[in-house]
């Protein structure tokens, strides 16, 4: 048990005559592959895809941000939308902390959180782990997942 958190693209793939020919395409497959032919909605074809980019576990400093600049300080494991901003600013912040290396400005920025299994509350070795694996994500996510794709975030605990 514990603090695990997730963050998710999600992409809305459709059949719409209004698409390009390259988006139909991509849904024609995508639909062949999950083998889905015989019980999507024919009126209206669609299919969301949701593809687990990122992890943390037990990462309560990361989990307290998305809270406040997420979340509007509601801490309920519920999936919630997350722009590519807000997770440029995550990574920014994390930078920030980083460079600065200062007690102060780490309890500032990117302070750890109490909670149920939520793991260590010290600014130590971990915290700092947690901090470089964050930018690590991060700046892989942003590079790689394309413009179209939305982005969410959840924990359990």
């Amino acid at each position: 048990m514990g603090l695990d958190q997730y963050l998710y693209a999600n992409a809305y793939l459709s059949d719409g005559s209004w698409l390009k020919e390259e988006e139909q395409k991509t849904f024609a497959k995508v639909s062949k592959a999950l083998e889905v032919d015989s019980f999507i909605c024919e009126e209206y074809p669609s299919i969301t895809v949701n593809v687990k980019v990122g992890y943390w576990r037990k990462a309560n400093q990361i989990h307290n941000w998305f809270v406040n600049e997420v979340q509007d300080g509601v801490d309920d494991c519920k999936e919630y939308y997350v722009t590519r901003e807000k997770l440029k600013e995550l990574l920014q912040v994390c930078k920030d902390v980083k460079a600065s290396n200062h007690p102060d400005v780490v309890n500032e920025l990117l302070p750890p959180a109490q909670g149920f299994f939520f793991g260590n509350y010290e600014i130590d070795e971990w915290y700092w782990e947690q901090i470089d694996d964050t930018v690590e994500q991060l700046q892989h996510v942003l590079a790689l997942v394309p413009e179209n794709y939305n982005f969410a975030y959840q924990s359990s605990w």
